[in-house]
């Protein structure tokens, strides 16, 4: 069975920085592309960031382009998100996710979810 669990969010003003970490189980994890998206009530999900398979590749939506950092650690089957810098405009749900498609962008290159960890930023 498959698991995704994120932690690290919570309530920063703008300008601050946070780290979000996704554990995964239950998968490959060397051998799927990970990815960040974010959801704000009312939209539909956002792509964020994605890291290939390898780690060597990544790709960022340009809205988080030179502040947010995606990495991860096979050791501890374990994906970051580090925000930097963080603006009003990025209060939302972030969800880690798993897929196939390196370095997709659409929710549909994506077979599995975690719940998400809430993200607040007040100006």
């Amino acid at each position: 069975q498959v698991q995704l669990v994120e932690s690290g969010g919570g309530l920063v003003q703008a300008g601050a920085s946070l780290r979000l970490s996704c554990a995964a189980s239950g998968l490959t994890f060397t051998s799927w592309t990970m990815a960040w998206f974010r959801q704000t009530p009312g939209k539909e999900h956002e792509f964020v960031a994605a890291i290939g398979w390898g780690g060597a590749g990544t790709d960022y939506a340009d809205s988080v382009k030179g502040r947010f950092t995606i990495s991860r650690d096979s050791s501890k089957n374990t994906v970051y998100l580090q925000m930097n810098s963080l603006e009003a405009e990025d209060t939302a749900a972030y969800y880690c996710a798993a897929g196939g498609v390196y370095l997709g962008r659409l929710i549909s290159n994506y077979n599995y979810w975690g719940q998400g960890t809430q993200v607040t930023v007040s100006s």
